[in-house]
């Protein structure tokens, strides 16, 4: 059996050349810097999508349902 798994966060894929462009953005401090790309804390991530707004390179996604 496999499950399938929702998340209420965003992701961050592979584009990602850690700007910090979205860092400041985000009103609930969920995207934290770390060593290759932002670390999204997913219990403090309201999907506001305001990082996908000022990302340069599109890697941040929408949650998947």
């Amino acid at each position: 059996m496999i499950a399938l798994v929702a998340t209420s966060a965003v992701s961050i894929n592979d584009r990602c050349t850690a700007c910090g462009a979205c860092l400041p953005t985000c009103p609930t401090r969920a995207l934290l810097p770390g060593p290759l790309r932002p670390i999204v804390v997913a219990d403090r991530c309201t999907e506001c999508l305001e990082c996908i707004e000022v990302c340069p390179r599109d890697a941040i996604e929408e949650p998947r349902r």
